[in-house]
């Protein structure tokens, strides 16, 4: 894996750093949309609605579609147990209902770092809290091939919701992909752990 930063030399924490409301509510959703099989394999339409809030920048039904996925997932049974389940559910619990760009941007701090250490844990060789950092200042050194993807496919909804709200169908198709990566990790390591 090669060290720097691909595209246009914009670290994972400066894209943070300079996205707006809409930008930093996709961000957030999408790492929790891609972690999702973790918790609830079968609820893939949990998130619908938070992600039509997001598509009009509205708070007020932001804040409702937030409290309703809480609701929802909570009900499920968790996808590979235990702690992961866990981090996911942590995610979703820590949305903020304001919509704001403080606390937007802290809570898609926390799930950035998340996601990456998931990503992370499932590659061959795991991913330890360091490398996490050092992957979001830029420098992938290191990093497996599913903590790489998680750290392409952040970067890239950052980027493609900065151009606007067309940019969303570009961060929901990311959001999918990295979903199917991960469900198809889970499910393979499962059958042989079995």
């Amino acid at each position: 894996m090669t060290s720097g930063k691909p595209g246009n030399d914009r670290s994972l924490r400066e894209l943070i750093d300079g996205a707006d409301e809409r930008g930093l509510a996709a961000a957030g959703l999408a790492c929790l949309d891609r972690c999702l099989p973790l918790l609830a394999a079968d609820r893939d339409d949990a998130l619908r609605p938070a992600w039509a809030a997001v598509a009009r920048a509205d708070g007020a039904a932001w804040a409702e579609a937030v409290a309703e996925a809480r609701v929802e997932l909570d009900a499920g049974d968790g996808g590979d147990g235990g702690d992961a389940a866990e981090a996911v559910r942590g995610m979703l619990a820590s949305a903020p209902e304001a919509w704001s760009p403080e606390s937007l941007r802290a809570w898609v701090g926390a799930c950035s770092g998340t996601a990456l250490a998931l990503h992370g844990r499932y590659d061959a060789a795991g991913a330890d809290e360091g490398l996490v950092e050092r992957c979001r200042a830029g420098d992938e050194d290191g990093a497996g091939p599913l903590l790489a993807g998680e750290l392409r496919r952040q970067r890239a909804v950052l980027e493609s919701v900065a151009h606007g709200p067309t940019g969303l169908r570009r961060a929901r198709e990311l959001s999918v992909e990295g979903g199917r990566v991960l469900r198809a990790v889970v499910s393979r390591r499962a059958r042989t752990t079995a």
